[in-house]
């Protein structure tokens, strides 16, 4: 009977503590779980601007190669080390090259990359002002009397 009663007030003054501890453990499982969660976050966000060296195609992110994804958990380790998405992307563009960049920085020759669309658009738009002008202008409307005078004219 000893034995039981010394049992009881064990498990009596130890539930709170172990439900204190399970809290606790419960309180850390949740903070953990979001920190992998914003740091898979970031880490997508990063992998996105990353060009995949095999699926040229293909960010980092959208890849299934090996290699891509061995890059995201460089990324991965690196954020969760405390670098920045900059920091990141200025590791790899050392390894690989701008090359590197899904969208190239822009400055110097890579402005092109930005200019030359908005340079194609304007000119084309140029162009059809142009040639509805020159059409408009070059086309002849023959008066309504005119054709019935050729209307008369038929045997």
């Amino acid at each position: 009977m000893n034995r039981v009663l010394v049992r009881a007030v064990c498990v009596a003054l130890l539930a709170p503590s172990a439900a204190s501890a399970l809290a606790r453990a419960q309180s850390s499982d949740a903070l953990r779980t979001a920190a992998d969660s914003t740091l898979e976050a970031r880490t997508s966000a990063v992998a996105s601007q990353l060009r995949c060296p095999v699926c040229q195609g293909l960010s980092l992110q959208d890849s299934p190669a090996e290699l891509a994804q061995s890059m995201r958990s460089v990324v991965r380790d690196q954020l969760a080390s405390g670098r920045t998405p900059d920091e990141v992307k200025a590791y790899f563009v050392s390894r690989y090259g701008e090359w590197i960049l899904l969208a190239p920085t822009p400055h110097g020759f890579n402005l092109l990359a930005y200019a030359i669309p908005i340079i194609v658009v304007v000119a084309g738009g140029g162009v059809i002002v142009l040639a509805v002008r020159r059409w408009t202008a070059t086309g002849t409307i023959t008066p309504p009397e005119s054709c019935s005078a050729a209307a008369d004219d038929r045997p």
